[in-house]
């Protein structure tokens, strides 16, 4: 396995940041590590990047303990941390200079050029970091762990601050990396998860409440429960919908469209085919809609 976490439990004081968390992640597999704020989601990858210690349990990235081979691992690993610390007063290829030099590589102008086109850095290189927008600082940080070409990425909120054109691209970015390499990343928009991870990891205060592939999480959560859009061809009124046996409640989008909530097994078509002939409309448009992550995320998060 490429990360391996055991029992993993990291104490502040009188607050248990991590309780007994446990995971791994093989080869070229990129997974969502999600979260709402202060689940532990940057607290597990400080301590896979080496940056704080876990109170006990065991985190191992590539066979290797990363509190016993700290520096070994760090040699193997590119890490963005949440809040990308740069030194604005450097040049962006003065700093990716200096990151090559920390790391001792051999060939330091060719990494840092592999690294400054695969980030679409080539307009920026020779401005200082200050003066980069937010969104090109981003690049910089993510540049600066790819420098050493890791085996396995932590990135911790790696598309913060990119506009939609540069979020594409980071996000071709990370999916051509995924085919050779270990990607962890955190991500609080559930549209880059889905368009990136084939697996998600849940946490919520500090435990894992979820950890399959996108498709099972899907596919399992909330099964008693469906959402059907449904678009009349007249005005219909809402308390009259609302109060059809069977329908738990609905969601109005105008006057003529609805998504309408009710359990798994309630035969929604024949009550929405029913109620139209009753109010002498027609249903112009119905489907059912596919759950999202962001609606099983919030889910899983308020009930946990």
């Amino acid at each position: 396995m490429s990360i391996e976490v055991q029992n993993l439990t990291k104490i502040y004081g009188d607050q248990r940041a991590l309780d007994q968390v446990s995971f791994s992640i093989g080869a070229a597999e990129i997974v969502g590590f999600l979260g709402p704020n202060g689940a532990g989601k940057s607290t597990t990858m400080k301590i896979l990047s080496g940056h704080i210690a876990e109170t006990s349990g065991s985190a191992s990235i590539l066979g290797m303990d990363v509190s016993k081979e700290t520096l070994e691992v760090k040699k193997r690993i590119g890490y963005l941390p949440e809040l990308n610390p740069l030194y604005g007063d450097m040049y962006v290829k003065e700093y990716l200079s200096f990151i090559a030099d920390i790391h001792k590589i051999k060939d330091g102008k060719k990494a840092i050029s592999r690294v400054i086109q695969s980030t679409g850095l080539e307009r920026e290189c020779r401005k200082k970091i200050n003066q980069l927008s937010k969104g090109y600082k981003q690049r910089v940080g993510i540049a600066q762990a790819l420098i050493n070409d890791p085996d396995v990425l932590i990135l911790d909120e790696p598309t913060s601050g990119l506009d939609p054109n540069q979020m594409k691209e980071i996000r071709s970015l990370i999916l051509s990396l995924g085919k050779n390499k270990t990607i962890l990343l955190s991500s609080h928009i559930m549209q880059e998860v889905e368009a990136m991870c084939s697996r998600v990891i849940i946490l919520n205060k500090g435990k894992i409440i979820a950890d399959d592939t996108l498709e099972a999480i899907k596919k399992n959560w909330d099964v008693n429960t469906t959402h059907t859009h449904v678009k009349f061809r007249d005005p219909i009124n809402e308390f009259e919908l609302s109060s059809i046996d069977g329908i738990q409640s609905i969601n109005s989008v105008d006057e003529q469209t609805f998504v309408i909530t009710s359990k798994g097994h309630v035969d929604v078509a024949d009550l929405l085919f029913n109620f139209a002939l009753s109010s002498n409309t027609i249903i112009v448009e119905q489907k059912e809609q596919e759950k999202s992550l962001e609606s099983i995320f919030q889910k899983l998060t308020n009930h946990a």
